[in-house]
């Protein structure tokens, strides 16, 4: 009876597993074509997907539950997904470029979102974005509020100024990736002369950040190096937790120093590192990416302590270590070639069925074709050899018959005929 009690339990999950999704699904629209003349009547967020994408099939049941939760808490944002293959006209209006793209609609104007696909961070980035674009604190507890929930954040002190109309143009820019507040006067923050956007980009990062993807990316407007201790987090041995401690120490002990011109953090697993740097990296070790020009900087030396890792920092910081990779003409190339093939190996992995006929079907095709030209030179270049040794035959006969047309008969001498006079031939015949 056991048995047959595990299995009815275990029957039991998968149904209640399958209903809980075609719930969560309930709470996300599925978009057509009227989503371009009424979305305006509210605030989406819409994720932009392929059928064939496997990173939109990953995202899928996030995006489900990011629907959910949304509809759960009485939220302003709807939540929607649309097929951008299906509807490709809509897609790029709103400069649909990759799959998934997701995107924020408010009114007239569409934020891109590029943080982590979890569902944490697509709440966050939908609750920042649909609300006030600066936000009052009215009073010094509201203020302390904020300060515990936010670990960075913006704030503009005073009244209206030339300052206060860039800093509204800035926080239009990037209130994609942070908050921004407006005080009274008790507080005056320190900032730099400049360009505010760029401070701004350099500053929005709390020193040590856990890494992916998506993070770099942002990262490449700050204009700093980032440090990463790339490890296996599923690994407890020494090695690995050694080194992401000696990178939390350097960005804690030695902030004063490399702040404005160093990021550090860690990654789990190398399979992005090994993309961006189309090698091989070894786990656990530490790598250094120049995110603006595609440069990096591998460890030469063992590190044991943070001073070594500082001395290392500092030594890239002179020019001692020398950088590797870049965006050169030859490099770019290599990249168009890897990018490539690492497309052409997803698809295929993601949908053998897909990949065949996407790329099967040409090369079908244009095998067919060469297939005929070949054979068509071929015969050609026979038949042209066959006139060719039939003319030179006809042409080595006729110099054989003109001889034999010219031979006397009779075995006389060869010569011309000389005509006799006419007088001879009449005394001749008399």
């Amino acid at each position: 009876m056991a048995p047959r009690r595990r299995g009815a339990g275990l029957r039991l999950c998968a149904t209640v597993f399958l209903l809980d999704m075609a719930f969560c699904k309930g709470f996300v629209e599925d978009l057509d074509e009227s989503f371009k003349d009424n979305r305006k009547d509210d605030i989406w967020l819409v994720d932009f997907y392929a059928p064939w994408c496997g990173h939109c099939k990953k995202l899928e049941p996030i995006w489900n539950e990011v629907g959910l939760e949304m509809k759960s808490i009485g939220s302003p944002v709807k939540v929607g997904k649309m097929d951008a293959t299906s509807y490709s006209s809509i897609a790029s209006e709103f400069g649909v470029r990759g799959y998934p793209t997701i995107k924020l609609l408010k009114g007239d104007l569409a934020y891109n979102y590029r943080g982590p696909r979890t569902k944490d961070d697509i709440i966050e980035f939908a609750h920042r974005v649909s609300g006030a674009l600066i936000r009052p604190l009215p009073s010094q507890q509201m203020f302390e509020h904020v300060q515990k929930r936010h670990r960075v954040f913006f704030v503009y002190i005073g009244g209206e100024s030339p300052l206060k109309e860039k800093y509204i143009d800035a926080a239009s820019e990037l209130i994609v990736y942070t908050y921004f507040f407006s005080a009274s006067e008790d507080v005056v923050p320190e900032y730099e002369d400049g360009d505010l956007s760029s401070w701004i980009n350099r500053e929005r990062f709390q020193n040590y950040l856990t890494m992916d993807g998506f993070l770099l990316y942002e990262l490449g407007d700050t204009g700093k190096l980032v440090a990463i201790a790339v490890i296996d987090e599923k690994n407890t041995s020494n090695e690995h937790t050694r080194l992401k401690s000696i990178i939390q120490e350097v960005a804690r002990d030695y902030r004063d120093q490399f702040h404005r011109d160093f990021q550090f953090g860690h990654m789990d697993g190398n399979d992005y590192i090994n993309t961006l740097l189309m090698d091989e990296l070894k786990v656990p070790t530490v790598v250094v990416l120049n995110t603006s020009n595609q440069q990096y900087f591998l460890l030469d030396r063992l590190i044991g302590s943070a001073e070594d890792m500082a001395h290392f920092i500092r030594d890239i910081l002179d020019g001692t270590v020398p950088a590797q990779g870049g965006d050169s003409i030859l490099q770019r190339l290599k990249r168009i070639i890897f990018d490539a093939k690492s497309t052409i190996v997803s698809i295929f992995k993601s949908s053998p069925l897909m990949g065949c006929f996407l790329f099967g079907l040409p090369l079908g095709v244009i095998s067919i074709m060469c297939y005929g030209i070949y054979t068509a030179d071929t015969d050609g270049g026979y038949i042209e050899e066959r006139y060719e040794v039939s003319r030179s035959e006809i042409e080595s006969q006729e110099p054989v018959e003109d001889s034999k047309e010219q031979e006397p008969s009779g075995g006389a001498t060869l010569g011309p005929t000389v005509q006799e006079p006419k007088d001879v031939l009449e005394k001749k015949k008399d």
